[in-house]
């Protein structure tokens, strides 16, 4: 980690959680963009090197003032509102408290509590916003365009994964579990690749050992149909990698139950791939039906098959919402744009 000089500092982001999780990647893509503009740091584990960090000690003993009055904890856990809090009230610390939720639930009496001591909330979508007591803005999650991009030749990239270069490749990453919908996507491409001789479906993720019985399941029925040679599932790749199989893909939905945000629509989009999708998370705000994909209800698998064909079955679909796909993540969520909006918000909370 980069150690920095905890004085020069407006802006700390804290991540107290050991294990990688969406709110740690979040964090690691924006914090290199956001020091182009504002003098930021992390503080926590779990982080790579090259981050500018300040340690505990640096915490415990910056002064009291940042370089500009007070500075800026941007904490994004319980945990981390209540370690903003601690250095606010009991150390003496000048801080002007930020917290983002990424949640779509009721929160409990202890998180409300500590949310309504904050200066200021964020809610990454409106939905999210919609629990939130507080007044409250709505910065969505950006992505990394140029990583998340067009490849150049499609298929020399499948070649390479050893995938069918001529297939329709339908694709559903993440964690394999109901929750997910990991099966509904199952089911309706059982459906789909009937219609569809040329369609392939890849399932790409992991199955904690939790749910390592329902993955089995899984998979026997795509072999019971006899389809087990073009419904695929390919063992999970590290998170370099993945832009790749986003990159290879014609199609990709997203069929959760439930979902916090959830990136891997945008991250599809942003590759040119257009997204079928649930109404779950902030799918509703990411997807423009009709033009970069469609929306359907979750846990539907006849909605998912009739949204599918309906994808494949007319002539320059795909093409025409690839295109758009791309225009719509440059447009309206790339990284950048995330990372801007909150150097701004910091700013407004450094100048009060």
């Amino acid at each position: 980690m980069a150690k920095t000089d905890a004085n020069t500092v407006e802006v700390i982001a804290p991540n107290f959680k050991r294990r990688l999780s969406g709110v740690t990647s979040t964090i690691v893509r924006l914090v290199p963009l956001q020091r182009q503009q504002i003098a930021i740091a992390t503080a926590g584990s779990g982080l790579p090197g090259g981050m500018p960090h300040l340690s505990v000690l640096q915490l415990l003993f910056m002064k009291r003032n940042g370089p500009a009055g007070a500075r800026v904890w941007h904490a994004r856990r319980n945990v981390e509102m209540l370690g903003g809090l601690a250095l606010k009230y009991l150390l003496g610390k000048r801080l002007k408290l930020l917290f983002t939720s990424a949640s779509q639930r009721h929160h409990s009496g202890y998180t409300k509590w500590l949310i309504s001591n904050m200066d200021r909330v964020i809610a990454t979508s409106a939905k999210g916003a919609a629990y939130l007591q507080n007044p409250v803005q709505v910065v969505h999650h950006g992505i990394n365009t140029e990583e998340f991009s067009p490849p150049a030749d499609k298929a020399a990239l499948r070649r390479e994964l050893c995938l069918p270069q001529d297939a329709i490749l339908i694709g559903c990453y993440g964690r394999i579990r109901a929750q997910k919908g990991t099966d509904v996507f199952v089911d309706a491409m059982l459906e789909v690749m009937k219609a569809h001789p040329q369609a392939v479906g890849l399932v790409m993720g992991r199955a904690t050992e939790k749910h390592v019985a329902f993955e089995k399941e899984l998979r026997a029925k795509v072999e019971a149909a006899g389809l087990s040679g073009r419904l695929l599932f390919p063992p999970e790749v590290p998170v370099w990698e993945v832009s790749r199989w986003y990159q290879a893909l014609d199609l990709y939905v997203a069929p959760q139950r439930w979902e916090g945000f959830g990136l891997t629509p945008l991250e599809a989009m942003s590759c040119g791939v257009p997204a079928v999708a649930t109404r779950v998370g902030a799918f509703e705000e990411l997807i423009a039906p009709g033009e970069t994909g469609l929306l359907i209800d979750a846990g539907e698998t006849r909605q998912m098959v009739e949204a599918i064909n309906k994808v494949l079955s007319t002539e320059g679909r795909l093409d025409a919402w690839s295109e758009a796909a791309r225009r719509h993540a440059i447009t309206n969520f790339a990284l950048e744009k995330e990372a801007g909006t909150l150097v701004a918000i910091y700013r407004e909370m450094l100048e009060h």
